[in-house]
């Protein structure tokens, strides 16, 4: 059982090798989706750096102040406890501190489904 885990543990921290400079930090996590309601009025699949979002896309948006620790525009991130390696593709209204927003396409049950979570995310520092 202790070798299942491990050779599961080192399988995931190899698709995302963790450097010296690799950040981690504990935010809070909420889903959104690319609809009329979530979105302002012709921008629902656009993010906020222009880029056009896509249901299956691995994408999040970042609260800005976590921008300024060096979360932008493309950079990689690990969610801890989900698949797989998302990009930053959009930004949070300025009111949102400390916190992701992870894109669930148009499945507003699976957004629902995951609600408010807190989570460690890991990433290395672009922009600064």
């Amino acid at each position: 059982m202790q070798m299942k885990l491990f050779v599961l543990l080192a399988l995931a921290l190899s698709a995302f090798p963790l450097t010296e400079d690799t950040v981690t930090l504990q935010v809070q996590a909420s889903a959104y989706n690319s609809i009329p309601a979530q979105t302002r009025p012709g921008t629902g699949n656009i993010g906020a750096w222009g880029d056009t979002l896509k249901p299956g896309m691995k994408v999040i948006a970042v609260s800005r102040d976590l921008i300024a620790k060096g979360l932008t525009h493309n950079t990689a991130v690990k969610i801890h406890g989900l698949e797989g390696t998302y990009l930053v593709k959009d930004k949070m209204n300025q009111r949102w501190t400390n916190k992701i927003d992870i894109y669930m396409g148009t499945d507003v049950q699976k957004a629902l489904q995951w609600g408010i979570q807190e989570v460690q995310i890991s990433f290395e520092p672009s922009g600064l």
